[in-house]
Parts: structure tokens; C-alpha cells; sequence
């Protein structure tokens, strides 16, 4: 008898422990070679106390099995509760969310039968970084962190996944028109890398019209790869395409560890009516078998919900007059697939998992490449709580505390210029931004011209929130200019 695999299971709060009971149901009657060892997460823990919701025991389960197929979970609203999905793909260094998206015409309907796409999400900066401050009493300010290895680590995954996955082609979405900086560094990356991928044809979309054309021509698509949030929001978009939400599984890959989990949220309208859909967390449960190299006991599942589904035995969230069999129960939907174990679909397109792909399915550290270019200190981006006057006097007074080293060259608000030369239309918050320049003939400043220009600010009376140093990166600028400028 063949080694069992321990993995760690987290039965999720509202409709989770009813959809990971069927899930394991099917994945015992497959003859799945595992040992799940349980976890609680979630509600209860966060309500005990516990800010982060995951106990130390659950951490230490979840590291040593290395595997995590998870429920989906409740996080309380207020209190500063942190999700526990983005704390897990930080803490873990799960870089990469995959979620498949397939319509199954004609067995459940959908306006895009020929729907059949790879979402591939960066998975740990972003604004989901989490990084949020209240900085005066109108405004607070979200930071957006995007890193070269972070780019890098998730574009040449979704490569080296359709070379695995005998996928064609690769799409970026982004918005590198406005945020040249951040989103022009991930096009950047994946031009770079696209290179060393002959064999994929690749395109861009600006990510407003790369989710429009999605959402009416999908068939133009076989991978997209994209930063968190744009990926967060056209998975679901394009799940709900497939007929239902509760359909798509999804898989976080890192290095080390992975989890497995539906893409849907715990439903707890419909929590202990035995209604729930368990497709989701099972098809993530399929991923998971390839995952740890149980891809027979995958190919089994997977044919035996295909031809569950292709019978008409549907969950009330597909169930279609005229189109479904049967409406079925939670319990009643994992028998079926259970007594369909062995059969495959006759319509719909059989899976087989090959065994052993031959191309790395994670990157390594050691697969990144890294430059090291020179970095000369040539300004401030000074910001400022101000609420008593016009933009023409705040500039004015600012700019008579300019020193030799910096000067001010344009204040800002809300990111568009006010200062000088700016408009009376212009609407204004108490939050404004003002840069100081080295002059022109300065190519590199000491840190003192910093702190003397603060000594100068701070002792006139402004109320300084925070700095953003501008820096030179081997001659070319690290910043942008405002609005207008």
C-alpha cells in the first residue's frame, strides 16, 4: 500500500464544513492516498481573541504537511480582523493564485460556451499588501507595493504553467498608462521574459478593456497573468461566466507550502441547509491531488464530477428547468459523484493527468534576476496636514523656506498640480504634497540637505505627515511628475 500524504484540513466557517465533509467523502471513496490532519481557523478563533485567526498549532500542522486545502472562512467585520487568505499567501510565500475557469456547456447554462481560461494572480503585494494610514482628518492613503522579484516570480510561472498545461498563449493585464511606475515595471518584466518563451504567443490589455473584452469574447483568451487586485476581480468575473461562481477551484503556490480552497466565499445565508454546492473546494481539491502527485486519483474525481455535472445532477445554484435532472442536496450531489467514480463524461472532454511534468511548476529565488543599478538622492516629496488658505499662499509660504540644496519646484494635491500656475477649479483636500529639487547642476545629495530643509519646515509650524525621497536610479528618474506638471 502506497505512503499516505499528510495534509492539514480547514473546514472553514458557514457553508465550509458542510462542502469539506462531501469533499472528503469523494476524495476517501477515490482512494485518495491521504492523512488530513484538522485544523480550526477562522470565526471562532478570531472571536476567541485571536486578531490574526490561526492559532500557533494551526500554523505548525500547516507547515509541517506543507498542504493546506481550506473551507472558505468568515472574517468578522471591525476590529481590525486581518483576512486570513492574504495572511496565509504573505506568511507562506504562496506567490501564485491559479484559478481555472471552464464553462461546461450545454449542462449548465451559460452565455459563453466556449469559455475556457487560466487566471493566473500575483498573490502577495499589491494594495493587498494591507498597508493603510489615516493621514489628516479627509484623507487616507493606501500604499501599492509592487517589487521586481514579485513580477518577475508570478509572469514566469504563468509561462512555465502553459508550457505545462499545453496552454497557447499568455495575456497581461494592467494599467501601466496611469501607474507608469508600478504597473509599467510588470509590463516591463513580462516583456523581458516572454523572450524565453518562443513557443507562446503573448498580448497585453490595459486591464478596463482587457476585462471588457473577457467578459464578450473570452475566447481571445487562454492564460491572463496580473497583479492581485485586477486578478482577484476578473477570476470572479469570469467564474460567474462558467454558470456559477461555486464552480472554480483554486490553487496558492509557493515554494514551500501550497493551499487549495474554492474561489467562493462561506455563504452563510445558506449555512446548514445542506444546499451548498461543494464543486468548488472539490475542484480545488483535484488541484491539490496533481499537486502532490496523486494525478490518477485526480483524473478520477475530476471525470467523475464532469459526468455528475454532464447527467443533469445539479446543485440548486445550476439547477435549470428543462435543462437539470435532478435538484440535488449537498450529500445527495457527493453520492453522485461517488457512484460516478470510474465513469467519464461522453460529452464533455475527459481530463487525464499526465504524471511527471518534465518543467518546474514553482520559481526559485535563484531563477530571478536581479540588477544593481546606482541610486542618487536628488529630492523630497515633502506632505503636509493644511487646511488655512488657498493653494497660492500655501506654495508661497513653502517655497520661501526652499534652501540652496532644495528648492521647490510644484506643490501637489490629490496628486494634481496647484502650484505654481494652478487653477482656481482645482478642488482641494488638507493633504498636499510638495517637492524639493536639487538644482540642476547637483547630481547626488547628502541626507544632511534632507534634514536641514525638515529643521526648517517643522520650526516654521507645518505639520509634516510624511517624506517620499526621490532618488535617481543609474540616471533616470524614480518617481513621476504630478498631475498637469
Amino acid at each position: 500500500m502506497s505512503e499516505l500524504t499528510p495534509i492539514t484540513v480547514a473546514y472553514g466557517d458557514g457553508i465550509g464544513p458542510e462542502i469539506m465533509e462531501a469533499t472528503l467523502r469523494i476524495l476517501t471513496a477515490a482512494g485518495a492516498r491521504i492523512a488530513p490532519e484538522r485544523i480550526e481557523i477562522g470565526e471562532k478563533v478570531y472571536l476567541s481573541g485571536n486578531t490574526s485567526g490561526i492559532p500557533d498549532e494551526a500554523w505548525e500542522s500547516i507547515r509541517r504537511t506543507k498542504v493546506l486545502l481550506k473551507a472558505p472562512i468568515t472574517t468578522p467585520y471591525g476590529g481590525g480582523y486581518k483576512s486570513i487568505n492574504v495572511t496565509m499567501r504573505n506568511a507562506l510565500g504562496l506567490y501564485a493564485n491559479v484559478r481555472p475557469c471552464i464553462a461546461y456547456h450545454p449542462f449548465v447554462r451559460t452565455l459563453f460556451p466556449t469559455l475556457n481560461v487560466v487566471i493566473v494572480r500575483e498573490n502577495e503585494e499589491d494594495l493587498y499588501a494591507g498597508i493603510e494610514y489615516r493621514q489628516t482628518a479627509q484623507v487616507v492613503q493606501t500604499l501599492k507595493i509592487i517589487s521586481r522579484p514579485g513580477c518577475e516570480k508570478i509572469i514566469r510561472y504563468a509561462f512555465e504553467y502553459a508550457m505545462n498545461n499545453g496552454r497557447k498563449k499568455v495575456s497581461v493585464f494592467l494599467k501601466d498608462n496611469i501607474m507608469k511606475m508600478s504597473d509599467g515595471l510588470f509590463r516591463e518584466v513580462f516583456d523581458e521574459v516572454k523572450v524565453e518563451y518562443p513557443e507562446i504567443e503573448t498580448d497585453s490589455y490595459i486591464i478596463d478593456i482587457g476585462a471588457a473584452k473577457l467578459a464578450t469574447a473570452p475566447e481571445r483568451f487562454d492564460v491572463i497573468v496580473c497583479e492581485n487586485l485586477y486578478g482577484d476581480i476578473i477570476s470572479d468575473i469570469a467564474a460567474e461566466m462558467t454558470g456559477s461562481v461555486g464552480l472554480a477551484g483554486s490553487a496558492n503556490i509557493g515554494n514551500q507550502c501550497a493551499m487549495f480552497e474554492a474561489i467562493h466565499g462561506s455563504a452563510p445565508d445558506i449555512a446548514g441547509q445542506g444546499i451548498a454546492n461543494p464543486s468548488g473546494i472539490l475542484l480545488g481539491a483535484v488541484m491539490m491531488l496533481v499537486h502532490i502527485g496523486q494525478n490518477d486519483i485526480a483524473s478520477k474525481v475530476h471525470n467523475a464530477w464532469l459526468r455528475t455535472i454532464e447527467d443533469g445532477n445539479h446543485t440548486v445554484d445550476i439547477f435549470r428547468m428543462g435543462l437539470s435532472k435532478a435538484k440535488l442536496t449537498t450529500h445527495q450531489f457527493s453520492n453522485e459523484v461517488i457512484e460516478n467514480l470510474g465513469k467519464e463524461p461522453v460529452k464533455l472532454i475527459p481530463v487525464k493527468y499526465a504524471a511527471g511534468n518534465t518543467r518546474k511548476s514553482n520559481i526559485q529565488d535563484s531563477d530571478l534576476h536581479y540588477t544593481h543599478p546606482t541610486k542618487d538622492l536628488v529630492g523630497i516629496d515633502v506632505f503636509f496636514d493644511w487646511n488655512k488658505g488657498t493653494a497660492r499662499e500655501f506654495g508661497d509660504t513653502i517655497n520661501a523656506l526652499s534652501t540652496d540644496q532644495l528648492v521647490l519646484q510644484m506643490v501637489s494635491n490629490r496628486g494634481a498640480k496647484v502650484w505654481p500656475d494652478g487653477f482656481a477649479e482645482t478642488f482641494c483636500t488638507d493633504h498636499w504634497r510638495a517637492r524639493f529639487k536639487c538644482p540642476d547642476d547637483v547630481k547626488s545629495l547628502p541626507y544632511s540637505a534632507v534634514l536641514d530643509l525638515m529643521h526648517r519646515l517643522v520650526g516654521a509650524g507645518y505639520y509634516v505627515i510624511k517624506t517620499e525621497n526621490l532618488y535617481f536610479f543609474d540616471g533616470k528618474p524614480g518617481y513621476t511628475r504630478a498631475q498637469g506638471q
